[in-house]
């Protein structure tokens, strides 16, 4: 697993993780990266599948990103944590913390995954028996087109259309130009189409992870056009341990268009979790 840090700063370690969608990296927590440098001991990683880190024509599930984000705590941190994770992997890593909760301080989910009203793709949904999440990856990645429709996923159009959606205003270049280098690598293909189908979720995630959690959690979010959280409310009211900020307005990303006011949010969050 390829990883950045800065160990320059003082004070407890902060671990940054990218979402998961098409072209991932760990280039989507960069503003946050940069404020915390000389400041804080901080990490960014690329989970496997995703950035400079191994890509293989593997086995992607939840549990391989949990494992992956304990290890890699408990072999180069080696000091609880604190965490800011985006969209889905804010399930990996809350699972992590429900299992191993010494190694997790805090937990900072911006726009998280598992909230919402409705089932997501894949999850919960069969047809004869057959989970459709299961048929869609056997389809999708048959090695005649596998490569192919990804390819189309991944123009430089592509992702700057769907960039534009978690933006309330413009795209930075840079993020484009990564996202479309990252998306172009050998064996790019195969952790992003087990996203595609839906099997990256957890079932159940709200109720058997979520509102579990002993950690203090504290969500950041407003609109997004790839989950919502309707649900929200239903886990601040039954675990003391989370909180939540409105960031208004922004759409998924709220650290690029709003990194002042994002950070300020958090090391308040923090200030109160010592």
């Amino acid at each position: 697993m390829n990883y950045y840090f800065d160990l320059s700063g003082t004070g407890r370690p902060v671990v940054l993780i990218h979402s998961i969608n098409a072209a991932a990296s760990a280039y989507e927590v960069s503003p946050l990266f940069l404020y915390f440098r000389g400041q804080r001991p901080v990490y960014a990683i690329d989970l496997p599948g995703f950035g400079f880190s191994e890509r293989s024509d593997r086995i992607y599930t939840p549990q391989l990103y949990e494992d992956t984000i304990v290890d890699f705590l408990s072999s180069q941190v080696k000091q609880p944590v604190d965490v800011i994770a985006l969209s889905l992997s804010g399930e990996f890593v809350s699972r992590a913390a429900l299992s191993y909760p010494e190694w997790f301080n805090s937990l900072t989910l911006i726009s998280p995954t598992g909230l919402g009203k409705n089932l997501l793709p894949g999850m919960d949904f069969a047809f004869g028996g057959f989970p459709i999440g299961h048929f869609a990856h056997a389809l999708l990645t048959l090695p005649l087109w596998a490569r192919p429709l990804f390819d189309l996923l991944a123009t430089r159009t592509s992702i700057e259309f769907f960039l534009k959606k978690s933006f309330v205003g413009h795209v930075p270049s840079g993020f484009i130009e990564y996202a479309y280098a990252s998306a172009h690598q050998p064996g790019a293909e195969h952790a992003p189409l087990y996203f595609i189908t839906g099997k990256l979720f957890t079932p159940q995630v709200r109720t058997q992870v979520y509102e579990r959690l002993k950690t203090p959690v504290l969500v950041l979010y407003d609109r997004d056009l790839y989950t919502s959280f309707e649900r929200l409310p239903d886990v601040l009211l039954k675990n003391p341990f989370w909180q939540a900020v409105r960031m208004v307005p922004s759409k998924g990303l709220p650290h690029f268009e709003r990194l002042a006011d994002t950070v300020e949010v958090i090391e308040g969050f923090w200030r109160g979790t010592k």
